[in-house]
């Protein structure tokens, strides 16, 4: 990860507000799974795309959080954290991406603890009425395969990037974080479905922005929930010339801890937050169907792999 988190006391926390307060602009509010962060920056196109990116609370809805974002040439790119007041302040970010999952990061460290609600750095599909999450570290191919299976009319999104889950009788629950969607400019570069979407798009200066996939698939095509069933991991590893194979419990979790739970957004790794994460992992593992799939073939293979997973056509 390019930015280091430290930890900060409460009364470091308030001095560094009196420090930074007078020059924040813009004051705006997002519902992540019920946690109500607010951002408070300068930065008027952050402000507008944290708008459109989550749900929106009340008005009068007090945060639980803040995201403070900060520039101060003095200063290295970094978050202070202060675990008291789940106040975070993000020193001279430039990338909308990481301030919102910072402020996901956040929201799951207050809900992981206190209400037994985890997070997962993924995307979550429901498709034809089955649960569907992929998880993967950077570069392996996750965007590109959930939207290729939400092609299908059948298929809806959850989330392309962050969920929770929640455990009791049954399957997990899962519930989608966000809105709307944080793409790159060429997400129709392998899907040709998704060139239209980028026609309503402002890109930003790393070439990504926020899309509504509602545009092209249809006001139904997002829900917030579902019942999750089957857990894709992805690698990309030429080497191996296996292309997939089911993981038990203790294999999935092992794949997941060798690459940091496929999240460098855990805002603390301490010893107990670390065995709760690994905790859960284990369980979603030991409840749903795992698999682990390569992705050194072209996508479109990769995703007929997937469907037959999936018991998609």
């Amino acid at each position: 990860m390019a930015y280091t988190t430290n930890i900060i006391t409460e009364s470091r926390c308030q001095e560094l507000y009196a420090k930074y307060s007078p020059d924040v602009l813009f004051f705006v509010k997002a519902d992540i799974n019920g946690i109500c962060v607010e951002l408070q920056t300068a930065n008027r196109d952050h402000m507008e795309m944290w708008n459109d990116n989550f749900y929106s609370p009340s008005d009068m809805t007090r945060p639980h959080a803040r995201i403070i974002c900060v520039t101060d040439p003095a200063e290295e790119l970094r978050v202070d954290f202060d675990p008291t007041s789940f106040t975070a302040f993000l020193y001279n970010f430039d990338y909308y991406g990481w301030v919102k999952s910072i402020a996901l990061g956040v929201s799951g460290y207050i809900l992981e603890a206190s209400q037994a609600i985890y997070s997962v750095h993924g995307a979550a599909v429901n498709f034809d009425g089955t649960g569907v999450a992929l998880i993967a570290p950077s570069k392996t191919g996750k965007t590109t395969q959930s939207w290729g299976l939400l092609r299908d009319t059948t298929s809806q999104l959850i989330s392309d990037d962050w969920f929770f889950v929640t455990f009791g009788a049954g399957r997990p629950s899962i519930r989608g974080s966000e809105k709307n969607c944080y793409i790159d400019a060429d997400i129709g570069d392998v899907w040709e479905q998704y060139k239209p979407l980028v026609k309503n798009v402002v890109f930003d200066n790393k070439g990504r922005g926020i899309a509504n996939i509602r545009w092209v698939a249809g006001r139904t095509s997002v829900v917030t929930s579902a019942s999750l069933k089957y857990v894709i991991m992805l690698k990309r590893d030429p080497e191996d010339p296996e292309v997939k194979r089911e993981l038990n419990a203790d294999e999935a979790l092992e794949y997941l801890v060798a690459h940091d739970l496929c999240n460098p957004h855990q805002i603390v790794r301490d010893d107990f937050r670390n065995k709760l994460r690994r905790d859960f992992f284990r369980r979603l593992f030991t409840d749903c169907k795992t698999y682990l799939v390569n992705t050194t073939r072209p996508a479109k293979e990769t995703q007929e792999i997937i469907r037959g997973i999936i018991g998609g056509n």
